[in-house]
């Protein structure tokens, strides 16, 4: 498992933001990562000087920064005893500061929404910018499961861009000694489907235990379970993840799974996926996590 030798998690104070701290300090440990906990704040503010007009602003701002980083610092510790974690002061807008980190992150952790640094919309902007435009993968925590359920979701199309999205659930799956359940929306009247809609349900389940063949094979010890289901995408897989520890889903994908630089279905699931959300990059594809 080469590679970065870091996990980011991106904090606010915010409970959202705490949550993700959790998650990425249990999955520095499962990975033998060093986690860094990171928060912006204006870059005026983290480099003033005592002798800057708004100094004393300043100190404020910089006094409630380091707040928010000890309290993501002792919450990854109390989650996750033997992590090694560090601490990061962030100048600039949050989103663009972590995008920065991104490419020496192995991963990208955030809260789904949260307050101060990280304030936006539903799922917030935050959470939404860095989800589309991180040079590295990145899970989105909305909050944890309450217990560990042992199945990882993994959303597929079949086309070339699921296959980042199956090394990463594969590997996951194997560091957690988890269940996968590797799921395919086909929508039948549709002719953009990757695996040939109009050949019906029975070539499309064959036609995906095609694409899983190499995967199972690297991963025998991995229990897997497919499901093919006529339906929305976005739909389909909300309902599959419901009860799991994380959904993992492509950037962008085609057929079912289409969009802009963030596919569409990616960006439908931030607001309904009820688990942690792991969107890797398409270009990535070297059997994450390393």
């Amino acid at each position: 498992m080469g590679g970065h030798a870091m996990i980011v998690v991106g904090v606010d104070g915010s409970r959202p933001a705490l949550e993700a701290v959790a998650w990425a300090a249990r999955e520095a440990v499962l990975r033998g990562r060093k986690l860094l906990v990171a928060h912006a704040m204006p870059a005026w503010a983290r480099d003033a000087t005592d002798k800057d007009r708004y100094a004393g602003v300043a100190r404020w701002m910089r006094e409630g920064a380091e707040v928010v980083l000890t309290a993501g610092v002792d919450r990854a510790r109390r989650e996750a005893p033997s992590v090694v974690v560090e601490q990061a002061l962030l100048g600039g807008d949050s989103r663009a500061a972590l995008l920065k980190l991104a490419p020496e992150a192995e991963l990208l952790v955030v809260g789904s929404h949260g307050l101060g640094g990280f304030r936006g919309l539903l799922v917030g902007s935050v959470a939404q910018g860095v989800a589309g435009h991180a040079a590295c993968d990145v899970v989105v925590v909305r909050a944890l499961p309450r217990g560990s359920r042992g199945e990882i979701v993994a959303g597929v199309d079949g086309s070339p861009a699921g296959e980042p999205v199956l090394a990463f659930a594969f590997a996951e799956a194997d560091l957690r000694k988890a269940r996968l359940r590797v799921v395919h929306a086909w929508r039948w009247h549709e002719a953009t489907s990757v695996l040939h809609a109009s050949s019906g349900e029975e070539d499309e389940r064959r036609l995906l235990g095609e694409v899983l063949a190499g995967w199972r094979e690297r991963y025998p010890d991995v229990e897997v379970v497919t499901e093919v289901v006529n339906g929305h995408p976005v739909e389909v897989l909300r309902d599959a993840a419901g009860e799991a520890d994380l959904l993992v889903i492509g950037s962008r994908g085609h057929g079912g799974v289409t969009g802009l630089i963030m596919g569409s279905v990616s960006q439908a699931m931030l607001h309904h996926a009820r688990c942690p959300l792991a969107v890797i990059r398409s270009s990535s594809g070297d059997g994450r996590p390393r």
